[in-house]
This record gives C-alpha cells, sequence and structure tokens, in this order.
C-alpha cells in the first residue's frame, strides 16, 4: 500500500499513528494515512504561528506573495493528472470530473495571486483639523482550514488563496475520508517556495479537528462540512474567540417553470444532481417543477438517469461513479426507503447495487404527495432527486424556502420579470438563472441558515482573512494642553 505523511513546518513526516484508506470503487485498503494527534496539531499550529511574524513570511510585499501564489498555480496546472488520479482513488469521484476541476483549481490560484497587492486600506477624511487617519487592512493571523474529501483541492483553494495573498498563515486538516490529494498537494506548496510553517497539511479524525479548532492561537477557522460539527467547532471556539467562516452545504432548489426550455432544465437538473453522484454542496437535490409539466419533465429526467452510465471511477466513460464511504451509502438507502414507506413514489434507483463499492443508482422520488418526506428535507449528499410539484409562483417560492439551509438555487424561466421575482424573494447565497453549478474564482460563493455564513471566492474572501487597524497621526507641532490645567 502507498503510503502519505503529514507537511508540518516545511518538513515531510509521519503521524502518531496510522490509518487504512479505502478504495471506494472496491471497498478495500488501498492507503495508509498518518493520522494526528493533538501533539501533532499544536506542533503544526505553533509553526504558522511562528511562520506568521518570521521575516521570510511577514517581511514580504504583498507583489512578492502573490508571485509565490502564481508559482503555486502553475504547479496545481502542471500536477493537475497526478492529483486527479489521486482523488479518484481516494474517494470515487470519477476521473472526468476530477481532471476538468483540479485543472481549473489553478484560476484560483491566480486569481488571489493577482489580488493580493490590491487589498487596501482606506482615508478617512476625519472631522478634527490635526489629525489624519486611515486603515490598515492586516492579516488576522493563524487559519485553521478543515475541508472534507469532496472537491477537496478546490475547497482548500477557496481558502488557502486567499488566506494566502491577506498574509496569514495556515494549518490545513483534510477529512480522514480520502485525504490522500491534499497530501499530495503539500509537496506543491514545499515545491512553490513558501517558507516553513506558512501552509501546513495534516489529517485525522475529531480529536485532530477538536485540537486544531480549540487552539489558543487559532485567529480564523474556515470549515466547509455538515451543521452539527459545525455547532462543535462554534462551541470550542468561544474560548478563543476566533472569528469563524462556515460553509456548510444545503438542500437546494431547482425550479422548474412550464415556460422553461425544458431540454436545458433536464439536462442542467441531471448534472445538479446526478454530477460527482450527487456528492456536492450545491446539488440540486430538490426539484420544483410546474403541475402543468410534472409528468412531462419527470419522463425526461427518469429517461436521463436510467441512460447514465455507472461504473469505475477511474474510466473516462463513466458517468456515475460509487460515493466515498459505506456509512453514506447505508445512510442514504435507508432515507430513501423512509420516505417511500412515507408515501413518496420511486420514479427509478432507490437501491444500493449489489457487489464489490459503494454504489448507488441515480435515484428519484415524487414527493408531491408528502413533501416533507426525509429525501426533502435532509441533505442526502448522494444521487437522490426528490420532486415536488407546485401550481403557481407564490408556491413555488414557499417551497423554495421552506427549508433550514440556504446556499444555492436554480431558476428556470424564459420570463424575464419572473425571473427578477425570483431572484429578489428566494432565500439563498447563490441564484443560477437558467443554469446551475457554475463557479468563477471572481464570485462570492455562501449561503445563510444552516448553510452557514461567510463568503468564500472574489475579493470579500480576501477581506474575511484580514483585520481593520485604524492609525491616528496628530499633524500639529502644538503641544498638547495639559488636561488637568482648565482653561
Amino acid at each position: 500500500m502507498q503510503s502519505f505523511q503529514h507537511y508540518i513546518d516545511g518538513r515531510f513526516e509521519d503521524g502518531a499513528a496510522t490509518f487504512e484508506s479505502l478504495d471506494p470503487a472496491d471497498g478495500r485498503p488501498w492507503a495508509l494515512m498518518p493520522d494526528a494527534s493533538a501533539a501533532d496539531v499544536d506542533r503544526a499550529v505553533r509553526a504558522a504561528d511562528r511562520a506568521f511574524t518570521d521575516p521570510r513570511w511577514a517581511g514580504l510585499t504583498a507583489t512578492a506573495r502573490g508571485k509565490l501564489l502564481m508559482r503555486l498555480a502553475e504547479l496545481v496546472e502542471e500536477a493537475a493528472p497526478r492529483l486527479a488520479r489521486l482523488e479518484t482513488r481516494d474517494t470515487g469521484k470519477i476521473i472526468r470530473e476530477t481532471s476538468a476541476q483540479i485543472a481549473y483549481v489553478a484560476e484560483y490560484y491566480r486569481y488571489y495571486a493577482g489580488l493580493a497587492d490590491k487589498i487596501e486600506g482606506a482615508h478617512l477624511p476625519i472631522d478634527k483639523p490635526d489629525m489624519e487617519v486611515w486603515l490598515r487592512r492586516e492579516p488576522v493571523g493563524v487559519v485553521a482550514a478543515i475541508v472534507p474529501w469532496n472537491s477537496q483541492l478546490f475547497l482548500s483553494a477557496v481558502k488557502i488563496g486567499p488566506a494566502l495573498a491577506a498574509g496569514c498563515t495556515l494549518v490545513v486538516k483534510a477529512s480522514e475520508d480520502g485525504p490522500a490529494p491534499l497530501l499530495e498537494f503539500a509537496r506543491l506548496i514545499d515545491q512553490a517556495g513558501f517558507p516553513p510553517g506558512v501552509v501546513n497539511i495534516l489529517t485525522g479524525g475529531p480529536g485532530a479537528g477538536a485540537a486544531l479548532t480549540t487552539h489558543p492561537k487559532v485567529a480564523h477557522i474556515a470549515f466547509t462540512g455538515g451543521p452539527e460539527t459545525a455547532r462543535h467547532i462554534v462551541r470550542g471556539s468561544a474560548e478563543n474567540l476566533a472569528k469563524t467562516s462556515l460553509e456548510l452545504g444545503g438542500k437546494s432548489p431547482f425550479i422548474v417553470f412550464d415556460d422553461a426550455d425544458l431540454d436545458s432544465a433536464a439536462n442542467a437538473q441531471v448534472a445538479g444532481i446526478f454530477a460527482a453522484t450527487g456528492q456536492s454542496c450545491v446539488a440540486g437535490s430538490r426539484l420544483l417543477v410546474q403541475e402543468s409539466i410534472r409528468e412531462d419533465f419527470l419522463a425526461r429526467l427518469k429517461a436521463k438517469a436510467e441512460a447514465v452510465t455507472i461504473g469505475a471511477p477511474d474510466n473516462m466513460a463513466t458517468e456515475v461513479g460509487p460515493l466515498c464511504t459505506r456509512r453514506q451509502r447505508d445512510r442514504i438507502e435507508g432515507v430513501v426507503a423512509a420516505s417511500v414507506a412515507g408515501g413518496a413514489r420511486l420514479v427509478t434507483g432507490g437501491a444500493a447495487i449489489a457487489g464489490d463499492g459503494f454504489y448507488f443508482p441515480p435515484t428519484i422520488l415524487d414527493c408531491s404527495s408528502v413533501p416533507d418526506a426525509p429525501s426533502v428535507t435532509e441533505e442526502l449528499f448522494g444521487p437522490v432527486l426528490s420532486v415536488v410539484s407546485f401550481r403557481d409562483e407564490d408556491e413555488a417560492l414557499h417551497l423554495a424556502n421552506d427549508t433550514r439551509y440556504g446556499l444555492a438555487s436554480g431558476v428556470f424561466t424564459r420570463s424575464l420579470t419572473r425571473a427578477h421575482r425570483m431572484i429578489r424573494g428566494i432565500r439563498a447565497g447563490i441564484v443560477w438563472v437558467n443554469t446551475y453549478r457554475a463557479v468563477s474564482p471572481i464570485a462570492p460563493f455562501g449561503g445563510h441558515g444552516l448553510s452557514g455564513h461567510g463568503r468564500e471566492g472574489g475579493l470579500a474572501a480576501a477581506l474575511d482573512y484580514t483585520t481593520v487597524k485604524t492609525v491616528w497621526l496628530r499633524t500639529s507641532d502644538a503641544p498638547i494642553p495639559d488636561p488637568f490645567v482648565m482653561r
């Protein structure tokens, strides 16, 4: 089996213990991963804290930081095929998706490379004639970045890129599920020439995560994952009052009106729920379709779902691969069964595929008669689409907002006025109109409610890793009057 190491203070090293990583395609161990102890985490945080004030990093100009990020972008682009193969092997995500996504990750580092020397302060037109006052934007300090296994190189780039552009240092914890590509990415950090301790990468279970998020030297916690873990992080951060940014997934509505281009909407819906085997925080897992076109649209989706090629994730012909873990597959199967037992109509799929690996087929449930079915309300993180029909625009908006989440949404209509009304009314951080799952380093990404808070991507993310310092400079040469002499 292959073995991987932590990257701490500029050195590759073994963990306090190891654990086996399973290949989701056959369920067999294929690699040994380092399991970080609390002591490992402490060393990584202290290394990041030293690096934060080390002149080799703190003394760099913003332009110089940008050049390091640009070099990192070049290395990511060169290494994309190797990283894609590792991600496919360790997470089961199909090679056609990992190859395309990791190649695009380089654009995020390029964007933040260019942004590094454009994070500006401000001069204030203060109301005191003998004062000059300005604001400096300075890096917040040590960042704890915690990313899940799905799209981990993308989800780490939207944290590492802006944090480094701002001048912070980081400890990145990869998920214990499928951490290989992020541990391998550490080699690119090393090759790019970042000073020791600026970026540290390790992996481990909940104990490592708790040690990291409660560490007194961590100033900012950037987390992507589930709401329950986020609650533990927020509670733990109370001790050091670390700032938090949380991206927690969603139960995104995909709304199709009867005037939409149904072929286009069907293709977007299939991509929105079955791409990445449904393991995406923005998966369009709740289809809200106008009642008059429900059966027609369901027939289109059923045909497309049943035509999907399910197979080995390293085969370029495969369109849906395995889920990342056995527990995930088993949970999805249980929720689907409970929804059907509660009155949902199974349109296609519905049961795990027998044999090796963690495979679950594209599944469609018509929940129009049970809009509160578990598959409608719970984030499943798998290829399961729950369908609820609506009569008119008001009901569509009500159903779209009838969720504790608020990350993404999609609206398909040819009516420009209706699109604007829906944009205004939907409570979500992202609204895609007549498209779905489009992303860019230029555009902020994030939500509210159980989908978290804070934004990743764009200038907003870089500013989130800074703190504002207000500087007052007295311009008068006259002595300051004695405050205790009455005049």
